[in-house]
């Protein structure tokens, strides 16, 4: 049995994960969830949110037990990695679920330039407005475009549920202190290819497992 911490993709928070934890929680796990700043209930000011912001944040929940799986979905991937390189000891593997999975010095920018990138139907229908810019999706593309796989009642469900997504994390690379550089590189982890992803095409996701192994 494994204590997990579920972190929540872009324009998500924590109640993403609600039809997931009963089994989860049936299995013996001690499983958690969090709000990354400026997401779900969170109220940080979009000015301060950051990809080390969102690390800050996992890397507190995690301080109080045990190490954890960390897991992360689409845009998470970005942050449990940032969390990976800033409080390894407190992590004992990474799980990538259809997940960005960045390298060092990368940045979710760079990876969608990929040309495996290129029918990414996220950036395909985001709106971005504001200074500091915020990206939102509209309801109906969240259905076609997150929700593809849920049932009409699943996806009407989560879809009216989305927030705005501040861009800044979307452009920060992945920095790892040289301090932490041994056990970040020592953590396992494990990579759930979703086949029928829109937002992170299979082949995206099959080249970043390959290349960060």
């Amino acid at each position: 049995m494994a204590r997990i911490l579920l972190v929540h993709g872009a324009f998500a928070g924590a109640w993403c994960w609600e039809p997931a934890l009963p089994g989860l929680r049936a299995a013996g796990h001690e499983v958690e969830t969090l709000d990354l700043p400026g997401a779900g209930a969170d109220r940080t000011p979009v000015a301060e949110v950051t990809l080390v912001a969102y690390a800050e944040k996992i890397c507190g929940a995690l301080a109080g037990g045990p190490p954890a799986l960390l897991a992360g979905q689409s845009m998470g991937g970005m942050a449990i990695t940032q969390a990976a390189a800033r409080c390894p000891e407190q992590i004992s593997s990474l799980l990538y679920i259809g997940a960005f999975a960045p390298a060092e010095g990368q940045s979710l920018m760079d990876l969608v330039s990929w040309a495996e990138a290129a029918d990414d139907q996220v950036q395909a229908n985001l709106v971005v407005e504001g200074d500091p810019p915020v990206g939102r999706l509209p309801i109906e593309a969240a259905k076609r475009v997150l929700f593809n796989a849920s049932t009409p009642e699943q996806a009407s469900w989560a879809a009216e549920r989305l927030g705005p997504q501040p861009v800044a994390p979307f452009e920060q690379r992945v920095s790892v202190a040289a301090e932490n550089a041994d056990a970040f590189a020592r953590l396992s982890r494990a990579y759930i290819v979703c086949r029928q992803d829109r937002a992170i095409p299979p082949a995206m996701q099959r080249r970043m497992l390959t290349e960060t192994g």
